[in-house]
């Protein structure tokens, strides 16, 4: 799953840690998101659009791979 958290953090200037905080997850956490490795559940991803204040699908994208 593609995903666009490294830039969302940067228009609203967040680092990873202060990210992790807001979200209740760990920096490493929000590490592995942004490169790919950890797809978030539902509520993760929700919170995430809300703190950027867009849509869940402005943040995420699925790529061919990921119907496979």
């Amino acid at each position: 799953m593609k995903n666009s958290i490294k830039v969302e953090r940067a228009k609203k200037n967040i680092t990873q840690g202060d990210l992790a905080k807001l979200t209740k997850v760990s920096r490493q956490t929000i590490n592995a998101m942004e490169l790919g490795k950890y797809v978030p559940s539902t509520v993760l991803a929700l919170r995430l659009a809300q703190i950027f204040e867009v849509e869940v699908s402005d943040i995420f994208s699925l790529e061919e791979s990921d119907w496979d």
